[in-house]
């Protein structure tokens, strides 16, 4: 004997197992979406992390040759501090760009998984308005 049939919730099961499915699908895709958005933000990390180390040599770097600029600067001889003065700017340009890179790296590491949360917030508007 068929209770659910014979009750006339054939309809009402069918929803619910269509939703379900419904249901599980959509989880899958969420899941998928939540796996790429850490593969991108395992890169970036590993970007911020090789950028860091290079700010920081360069860093050291750029400080050591503007003393040696600095002391170069009161020698006697002009041509020196003209090449003392551009390898010290040729250094502190390097040590601008890695920052800059470092920075804009940072910015976008603060920013992970916004599409996998746009898409559960969406959905959970959906399933509000539902109910």
């Amino acid at each position: 004997m068929n209770w659910v049939a014979l009750l006339g919730l054939e309809g009402f099961v069918a929803r619910w197992h269509a939703a379900a499915i419904e249901g599980a699908i959509a989880a899958e895709d969420r899941l998928e979406l939540a796996h790429l958005e850490w593969q991108i933000q395992k890169l970036r990390l590993r970007q911020l992390l090789v950028l860091t180390i290079a700010v920081a040599g360069l860093t050291v770097v750029a400080l050591i040759l503007l003393s040696l600029a600095l002391m170069v600067q009161f020698w006697d001889t002009p041509q020196r501090l003209t090449v003392a003065w551009s390898v010290a700017a040729v250094w502190l340009l390097l040590w601008g760009g890695a920052l800059a890179a470092l920075v804009s790296i940072a910015r976008q590491t603060g920013n992970a998984f916004a599409l996998t949360r746009r898409e559960l917030a969406q959905d959970w508007r959906s399933i509000k308005e539902q109910l």
